[in-house]
């Protein structure tokens, strides 16, 4: 007698690391340097989280030149999958759901927008895999609400490097918080995700 198993039964397991990069002003200088050292083969999603929100993006456009990693702008209900960098497109709020991005109207419209916040607390919520929180160069403080709850989940928290940073406001923010784990160059983000990544294969 034979037993026939279908090996896709029940819904589809996303429980690999997401990395969110969170940046701003100076933060395509450090996503290059960090993509630069980055294999394509680590099997995590990195999520640039920059937070703009008059300007349109361009970095699915720029980034692609310093990594093999297929780069994509996200669109609602995009699914989230590992080796590839997803890029948050201008004036939206990013949420994951079912393994899925969704995107919303930016819930703070005016002044400082707070992009990085809202999507580390969804990833909280709503990802079963490890989170590895990134803070680098930018202005204000966006994402330094959101990572003692990244750390209570286990994540790891890393800011960029005051000195190697063009616009230290956001880093310094981060670790003022308390809850950041390492303070590092680019570069060596870059060696410290690999780590995080491999000590879960």
């Amino acid at each position: 007698m034979v037993i026939s198993m279908s090996v896709h039964a029940g819904p589809l397991v996303r429980d690999f690391p997401v990395v969110c990069v969170g940046g701003s002003a100076g933060g395509l200088d450090a996503y290059i340097r960090l993509l630069q050292n980055l294999p394509a083969d680590m099997g995590v999603a990195i999520v640039i989280v920059n937070h703009i929100t008059s300007m349109q993006t361009h970095l699915h456009e720029v980034l692609p030149r310093f990594t093999t990693m297929p780069v994509d702008l996200i669109t609602d209900s995009l699914l989230i999958e590992p080796n590839h960098i997803f890029i948050i497109p201008e004036n939206r709020d990013l949420h994951v759901l079912n393994g899925e991005f969704r995107l919303k109207p930016i819930s703070k419209p005016r002044g400082w927008p707070d992009v990085i916040a809202v999507f580390l607390r969804s990833l909280t919520q709503y990802w079963d895999g490890k989170l590895i929180a990134v803070i680098v160069s930018g202005y204000d403080g966006d994402g330094a609400a959101a990572l003692c709850g990244i750390k209570e989940m286990g994540g790891t928290t890393i800011a960029q490097k005051l000195s190697t940073a063009s616009q230290p406001d956001m880093p310094e923010s981060a670790i003022a918080s308390g809850c950041i784990d390492f303070v590092l160059s680019p570069e060596d983000i870059a060696k410290k995700i690999v780590q995080v990544a491999r000590a879960e294969s």
